[in-house]
Formats: structure tokens, sequence, C-alpha cells
């Protein structure tokens, strides 16, 4: 073998791949995937909440009544019963104000994470500004961040985001507004109606679109939602939901609700993407979902989640010493976490890994101008007995940087 053959190429790559930047979970789970280690890192959904024998059967059926379709390539936009499943959950939830969800606008996406890729390519160009919540979803800056925007942080409180902040100097020349109004990824907040009206208020005249991505709206562990943006204002609200966190991330299904006409281009972006979402994973999902299992599966999600919630604060109360504050959600999976403001997360981090806890610092999910004494807590795979474990752990790292 030549000698030149065991060198590394030296091909020139994209300004695009020269900036790009590894997830701070991501690197985190690899840590997590040791058996010795309490994670409260990751945002993934418990497998006690996975349906594996409802999909088991699913299949079954699927390769035996359709199996040439459903293993063949179909249309870019989707299995269109399940576009129409999804179509009258949200009319249905939306009747109160007489709004028709139609499947033609609902685009099946790999994932929420594909869903916002498709939307920087479609609506953000370098430098244009992209309004997003302060912190936000890392995913979603990644993902933007691609399509190389000018991030501008939206200000927020323990309400979530602030609408009397949307400026016309704030949002001028703005291409989107980004927002998880339901359970935040990271921060759990969740927000309250009359903002949800003043935002859905603002989108009928905003001259870009607001995008409300909801992956944890069912986890209300009251078992009490608020009404969608979409509801509200269905032409001018782009809508993004998942299966991930109520039937299995595995599959990644997920989907976009928007007007039609940013519809049509969203489809022209996936057709050059990947050509249209697995057939067989969609129609598993439909036929698993389309007799109302979602309506006896989900209560029993929240009820894990909630107790697992409680345990968690439990711990928080217990453990830590003065000066730690957290959120109290009332639903999804995360707990926020702010430490004194001369404690790195990042730093502690390392020696908390060193302990066998892991977790996430919080300055990744700032856009610009992050705060580094910030962490979150993610409960939902972690047993309570687990939990104390791993608080107090946590909690005596940080008490001895009081």
């Amino acid at each position: 073998m030549d000698q030149s053959d065991l060198q590394a190429p030296t091909w020139q790559l994209s300004e695009r791949a020269r900036k790009l930047t590894s997830s701070a979970i991501r690197e985190i789970l690899k840590v997590t995937e040791r058996p010795e280690v309490i994670s409260f890192a990751g945002g993934l959904p418990s497998p006690a909440t996975f349906p594996a024998e409802e999909m088991r059967e699913a299949s079954d059926r699927i390769l035996r009544d359709s199996p040439a379709a459903a293993l063949q390539y179909s249309a870019t936009e989707g299995y269109m019963p399940l576009r129409e499943w999804i179509a009258a959950r949200y009319s249905n939830n939306s009747a109160v104000n007489g709004v028709q969800i139609r499947p033609s606008q609902v685009l099946i996406t790999t994932g929420s994470q594909q869903a916002l890729d498709l939307l920087g390519k479609v609506l953000v160009c370098p430098d244009s500004p992209v309004l997003v919540e302060t912190p936000t979803y890392l995913g979603a800056l990644q993902s933007f961040s691609m399509y190389e925007p000018r991030y501008v942080q939206v200000a927020t409180d323990d309400n979530g985001l602030i609408p009397e902040a949307l400026t016309p100097e704030l949002t001028a020349g703005a291409r989107l507004l980004y927002a998880q109004p339901n359970f935040q990824n990271p921060t759990g907040r969740r927000l309250p109606l009359e903002r949800r009206r003043a935002l859905a208020a603002m989108a009928q005249t905003a001259p870009f679109p607001i995008i409300e991505d909801d992956p944890y709206g069912a986890l209300d562990y009251a078992g009490e939602p608020l009404p969608t943006m979409l509801s509200m204002a269905p032409n001018h609200i782009v809508h993004l939901g998942s299966f991930s966190k109520v039937l299995a991330p595995g599959l990644r299904i997920g989907y976009i609700i928007a007007p039609e006409e940013l519809h049509f281009k969203l489809v022209q972006a996936k057709q050059a993407t990947d050509l249209h979402t697995p057939s067989f994973t969609q129609r598993i999902v439909h036929e698993v979902i389309k007799d109302g299992f979602l309506d006896t599966h989900i209560p029993t999600i929240r009820a894990l989640y909630r107790d697992q919630c409680a345990a968690m604060l439990s711990a928080l109360e217990r453990f830590m010493p003065q000066g730690v504050s957290w959120n109290r959600p009332e639903g999804g999976m995360f707990v926020w976490v702010t430490l004194p403001a001369h404690i790195d997360s990042m730093k502690l981090l390392e020696e908390s890994v060193a302990q066998n806890v892991a977790f996430v610092p919080g300055g990744p999910f700032y856009a610009n101008e992050p705060q580094h004494n910030t962490l979150r807590l993610s409960f939902v795979t972690v047993p309570p007995a687990k939990i104390d474990e791993g608080v107090a752990r946590l909690a005596a790292l940080i008490r001895a940087r009081v």
C-alpha cells in the first residue's frame, strides 16, 4: 500500500461546514451510556411509555395487508390517512373557534428536527434576523444556524416569552419568531393564555410567521391543555408537532401544519432533502393511533412524569443549598435550575460527571449572552431513589462552591 493512502484527505469543506459545532447535549449523552451514571441530561422519553406490543401488532397487520405500499416510495407530503388524522385532531381541538385544519396544510417530517431544518431552508437568509426566546431550544439554534441568521433574543420571564418585548425596533426585518409555548425545552415554562392571544393577534399582521413548536403540549400533568396559537390564527401560525414524546422517538415522525402557500415551499424543500419520511413508520403510527389509542395512552405518560417531577422537586427542596432556585413545571420533562452567579455550570459538569451524575449546562440554550449559572435537569427516565441520590451528589458539589 502506498504511504499516501494512509494520509487524511485534504479536501476543502464549505464555509458552512467549518462553522458547525457539536451539540452539548449529544456529547454529554455519550457519557451517560455508562450504566453507573445517573443521567438528568438527555431529553429522552421514558422507555416505560413505549407501546411496543401495539406497534408489533400494527407492523404485522401492515406487512400482511399492504406490504408493497408500506415498503415502497410514497408522497413527499406524507401518508394521507395520517395527515387526515392530524388535521381532524387539530380541527376538533379548535372547534370552539370554528377553525378547520385541512390535510393539505399538513406535511409529515422525519422528526421535528427536520421540520426546523426545512423552515430554515425556506425562510432564513444569511444575516437575516431570527427571533428566539431567552433561553430557547438548543436543537432549533443548531438547525437554523446552518442558514447563518442573526439571532435576536426576545425577553422572557417565569411565564415565558413577553409579547410586549416584540417592539417594531426589535422585530425589524425578522424572518420568523420561534417559540415553544408548552413546557419549553429547557425551562419547562408554559405560556399563559393571555400571552398566546397577544402573539396570535400579532401574527395576523406581522410580516413574518410565528413558529409554534409543541412537542410537549400533551404532557400536562393536570390534563388541561391550553389552546394552541394555531387555533387562534390558523392562517398565520406555523405549528410543529411530533409523535416522539407520546409514542416513541425512534419512529422519527413529526409534522408541520402551515398555510398552504408556505406548505408548498416546504414540500419542495423536503423533496430535495429525503424525498419523503419512511412509508412504513408513518403507517405504523397511523395504525396504532387511528382508533383512539392516544386518548388512553397519554394519561399514563402524564401520571408517570407527574410522579417523577414530584420526586425531583422534593429532592431539590431537601438537598439544594440556599442561593439555588428552580421552577415548578406543570408538565413536560424538565426542571430549570439557576445557581449563584459565580458558579459556571459547564465547569460544575466536569466535577459532576466524575461523581457519575450528568446534567445539561444552561449556556448553550442562549442564542446570545449565555447565562452560565443555569442548568437543565430531566427527570423522566430516572427512578425516584436514583433522583434522590443524584440530586444529593449534585447539591454537595454546589454547596462546596457557594
